[in-house]
């Protein structure tokens, strides 16, 4: 396959191995001030992130100038339209880990991520109210991306000084969670399992309340009953999952193995901002388990993502 056909076959849910770096980005981050880990791995992925940012944006942007049909093709796929949102997430999740770095250049980004996300927030959602061809069989936890997604904003939004949009974020991500949650558990009890290649979707489940629970912290300050709950359907999902191990395992590697990433980044975050609320030395140790967990599984996906890219084994038309 010549390069132009894989240029035309470069999927957008690329853009989900951002959102991983940038979990791990943050919880190493978190991890110089709760364990005194150094500033440097932090600073690093950092900058590894951000240049993966720009590659894969270089090379979607290539294919959307070159191979137009094929990004309006994923834009009315029931599953690849989820992936886009993954573009302002990306923005986002840079923006936040950057804080402390670049502040100018974090607030740029802040903003443009989330002007960006709720419109994409609108576009997939107007496609969902409006489609022709949507079935149950189609919903699984990418979903989540779209709508829920816009959990995410607080993280920077506070620190940047924007509480009233954070609210307004925030209250999106939280009704749509409960109502995209509703809808995937019915279809995984009622209907036809997830194929393979969207197995390692479900640990997206994971993470909203994870999320969830470090914006809430953030947005009203303190650790409430609220927070309480979502950081412990966060355990619980991440608990329930950590239990059909061996059925993950068993599995070929596809691009989506990239979902396990950043809800296992964001469950470690929320862990080590329990313990810094709570003070209580066993969700220290959990958190640490946790990041040594994200880390190695980041590196394993690294390590069979470029193999198979290596192998031309992506970019290429599905199965």
């Amino acid at each position: 396959m010549s390069g132009e056909e894989r240029l035309a076959h470069f999927p957008v849910a690329f853009f989900a191995v951002v959102m991983g770096l940038s979990g791990l980005t943050l919880v190493w981050q978190h991890a110089a001030g709760v364990l005194a880990a150094p500033a440097a791995v932090g600073a690093g992925l950092a900058g590894v992130t951000v240049v993966t940012f720009v590659l894969l944006a270089g090379f979607y942007g290539a294919k959307l100038l070159r191979h137009p049909g094929a990004v309006r093709e994923e834009l009315e796929h029931p599953v690849r339209l989820s992936f886009f949102p993954a573009i302002s997430i990306s923005l986002i999740l840079i923006g936040t880990l950057l804080l402390e770095l670049v502040p100018p250049l974090a607030h740029g980004l802040w903003v443009i991520g989330t002007l960006l996300h709720l419109g994409l927030t609108l576009y997939v959602v107007s496609c969902w109210m409006h489609h022709e061809h949507y079935e149950i069989v189609h919903i699984n936890p990418a979903w989540f991306i779209p709508a829920v997604g816009n959990i995410l904003v607080p993280l920077a939004g506070i620190p940047l000084g924007y509480p009233a949009i954070s609210w307004f974020f925030f209250s999106i991500g939280l009704l749509f969670w409960i109502v995209l949650l509703t809808i995937v558990f019915y279809r995984m009890f009622f209907h036809a399992p997830l194929p393979a290649r969207l197995l390692p979707t479900l640990f997206i489940m994971i993470a909203p309340p994870a999320v969830g629970f470090v914006a809430w912290t953030r947005l009203v300050g303190q650790l409430d009953a609220m927070g309480l709950i979502l950081v412990n359907i966060g355990l619980f999902l991440t608990l329930l999952l950590a239990t059909q191990a061996r059925r993950f395992a068993a599995l070929p590697f596809f691009l989506s193995f990239w979902a396990y990433s950043f809800p296992l980044a964001a469950i470690t975050i929320a862990t080590f901002t329990y313990h810094e609320l709570t003070g209580a030395a066993g969700l220290l140790w959990l958190g640490t388990g946790l990041l040594g967990v994200t880390t190695l599984v980041i590196a394993w996906l690294t390590v069979l993502t470029l193999n198979a890219a290596r192998e031309g084994r992506i970019c290429v038309p599905e199965a």
